[in-house]
């Protein structure tokens, strides 16, 4: 084979090679990579776009927009603004979790949220998740209409979480959580960030299925920012891939949040075209929930991702535009 030959041999392997590697798509990528979640009313299915989990505090003291949905009126504004962008769930919170933050007894967090869910029950089509580690509070969430319970304790923190998730067979997120808000970044410390983390989910998945949780139900969250240092966000945001074989659905709430300003190196820079490029590498790697504050900016680049091949290598078929 003269040298022409073995050039032109070469670039029709390593063609070969990138088609080979461009065609292997999100499923055959992670076998184990869950379709679907069961909620209380209503099927979940994932496909190759993440979902959007829209962001809905209202508190006076969370980390990035506390105060400003406060009032009712604005909260469901905004909420309904969100199912417009492109949400397709909507968490609501009344506790700040933010690292320091003061607890809120329960009398409290059901004064802020609950005007709100009952307001939303009929206003949007959405499935409603109840951000909170009290049963008090998601028991009255679910009543009014929630779908989910998004508790970042892991439905530890309250002995009554688990029986709650029992019997009104809501969808769970089980968040992992070194320590608690109070205490989180105070020295975090892992082996190895992700390993433990899949150790700990692995191991919670397993007693909540035990106690009679369906594992249909179950979504589970390696906890972007709940006692982890700089380092160990980025390595859980670079590794969550490895938590698919785990085969439950994946959300990571990265959004707005610290480790962002420091890749920005300015903690008073605008972190929302930073959370929309983490939001890409989360969809590359095939995260099925994706909990952010600014639900458009990260929809339109979701779209324009995926139609352009950035997951799997397969353009979108889309209509041809009207001519202008």
């Amino acid at each position: 084979m003269n040298l022409g030959s073995l050039f032109l041999f070469a670039i029709d392997k390593l063609t070969s090679m990138k088609s080979t590697a461009h065609s292997t798509t999100l499923a055959q990528r992670y076998p184990y990579r869950a379709i679907s979640w069961q909620l209380r009313t209503r099927v979940v299915r994932f496909q190759r776009t993440p979902k959007l989990m829209g962001i809905l505090n209202v508190t006076p003291d969370s980390f990035s927009d506390g105060g400003q949905w406060i009032d009712k009126s604005a909260a469901i504004d905004r909420a309904i603004e969100m199912e417009a962008d492109g949400a397709e769930i909507l968490d609501i919170g009344g506790e700040s979790t933010r690292p320091y933050a003061a607890p809120v007894g329960a009398d409290e967090e059901l004064r802020r949220v609950m005007p709100v869910i009952e307001a939303l029950a009929d206003a949007i089509h959405i499935p409603i998740s109840i951000d909170t580690t009290k049963a008090a509070v998601a028991k009255e969430a679910i009543t009014a209409g929630a779908e989910i319970i998004n508790d970042i304790s892991g439905l530890e923190a309250d002995p009554d979480m688990v029986p709650l998730a029992i019997e009104s067979g809501v969808g769970v997120c089980v968040m992992h959580m070194q320590g608690t808000p109070q205490t989180m970044q105070d020295d975090p410390s892992y082996d190895d960030v992700v390993l433990d983390i899949f150790d700990y989910l692995q191991n919670r998945y397993r007693q909540l299925c035990y106690e009679g949780i369906d594992r249909t139900k179950i979504c589970l969250d390696p906890g972007i920012g709940f006692g982890k240092s700089h380092q160990h966000n980025l390595d859980l945001m670079a590794r969550c891939d490895e938590f698919h074989t785990l085969a439950c659905p994946l959300l990571v709430g990265h959004s707005r949040k610290g480790f962002l300003a420091k890749i920005l190196r300015d903690p008073d820079k605008d972190r929302t075209l930073a959370t929309v490029g983490a939001t890409l590498t989360l969809a590359r790697l095939g995260v099925q929930i994706i909990r952010v504050h600014d639900v458009k900016p990260n929809k339109e680049a979701l779209d324009a991702f995926v139609a352009t091949g950035g997951i799997d290598g397969i353009a979108a078929e889309l209509p041809t535009p009207p001519a202008s």
